[in-house]
């Protein structure tokens, strides 16, 4: 295979088999509703989504709405979420967030990326996995293991996030968009890590630029 982009047909079979491999694949992040993802998701920024989901039952039984969260006082949101990293800006973030949501779109959460990029801690990343999970838009959130494993194996040739992006929306069918993000984070976390990736076990191995070519 040449180190040329993938066919539309290989692109499809290595999401397949990805598919087979990682069934399970889907948002990690525990949430009841948009409120709760937003705020997990703003929360996970340089941590994991397990160091997340300890501190959120806590936190959202204290403050269950926008309105509850926005009239917090941040010492006691800073308690609930210590654990976490960068626990002081994310505290003083979510408060924002939940206090601009309230005086904004009356405590609920926009279904528009415009809006959302606007709101305190909220990035591209955070914005388009609120479209995916909360409101079901077909969307390609760029986070680290997407980045590394995308740009690994062929998919992108990209030095920065935001062209991995547009480099995945353009070789990947849109309806397979948010499945994507799924299952490139499931490989980068089980198989197809940093330092050491497996490719002796990889299910797409023989499609990998990285392996299949060399």
């Amino acid at each position: 295979m040449s180190k040329k982009n993938f066919t539309p047909a290989q692109v499809m079979q290595m999401l397949d088999l990805l598919r087979a491999e990682y069934p399970e694949a889907g948002c990690a992040l525990e949430h009841v509703d948009t409120f709760e993802l937003l705020v997990a998701v703003v929360l996970s920024a340089q941590t994991t989504d397990v160091s997340v989901n300890k501190v959120t039952p806590r936190l959202f039984a204290a403050y269950p709405d926008a309105k509850a969260l926005a009239a917090a006082d941040p010492e006691d949101v800073i308690e609930l979420i210590r654990t976490i990293g960068m626990y002081k800006t994310k505290s003083k973030n979510i408060i924002h967030l939940a206090k601009q949501l309230c005086e904004q779109y009356d405590g609920i959460v926009p279904e528009d990326y415009d809006a959302l990029v606007a709101l305190p801690g909220v990035g591209r990343k955070t914005a388009n996995v609120v479209l995916a999970e909360g409101f079901g838009h077909q969307k390609i959130a760029v986070d680290t293991h997407v980045f590394r494993v995308s740009n690994r194996i062929g998919l992108a040739e990209a030095k920065d996030v935001l062209k991995t992006e547009y480099a995945l929306m353009d070789i990947l069918p849109e309806d397979r968009w948010t499945e994507a993000h799924h299952l490139l984070i499931f490989h980068g976390r089980r198989c197809c890590s940093a330092r050491k990736p497996a490719c002796d076990r990889c299910p797409i191995a023989s499609l990998c630029r990285k392996v299949g070519v060399e």
